[in-house]
């Protein structure tokens, strides 16, 4: 098994699956990206969409900031899915990671807010 360690726990396996993920994509999420995420406008940093993370694909990831967003649907209300993505953010701040979580609501109606957000943590990073 490849040390994942050596690229940013890049997952290989799950290669087609981001590709699926980013060619199927969400209203709010192409809205996130192209609104908030693409091509540096977030304070200057790369983000890349639907990245594969350990066993997980990211919806965006930031490797400079070690920072994962992700934008949710309604399906993530569901108990048993909001216990996997509870999982799921425990595995992956166990490796370090941070992880943002909007609704698709909050992308779609309350962007400016959801810019603020991100904005302020990439803030507070910077002054560690």
């Amino acid at each position: 098994m490849t040390d994942l360690k050596n690229f940013h726990d890049y997952n290989p396996r799950l290669k087609s699956f981001a590709r699926e993920h980013r060619n199927n994509s969400t209203k709010a999420e192409i809205r996130m990206w192209t609104e908030l995420l693409r091509a540096k406008k977030m304070r200057g940093y790369a983000f890349l969409r639907q990245r594969p993370i350990l066993n997980y694909i990211a919806d965006f990831y930031c490797k400079d900031l070690k920072l994962i967003i992700e934008v949710d649907g309604f399906t993530h209300d569901d108990p048993i899915q909001a216990e996997k993505d509870n999982v799921r953010t425990r595995d992956l701040n166990q490796h370090g990671y941070h992880i943002m979580r909007f609704t698709d609501y909050e992308v779609m109606n309350e962007l400016p807010q959801v810019r603020d957000h991100i904005e302020k943590w990439i803030e507070e990073w910077e002054q560690r």
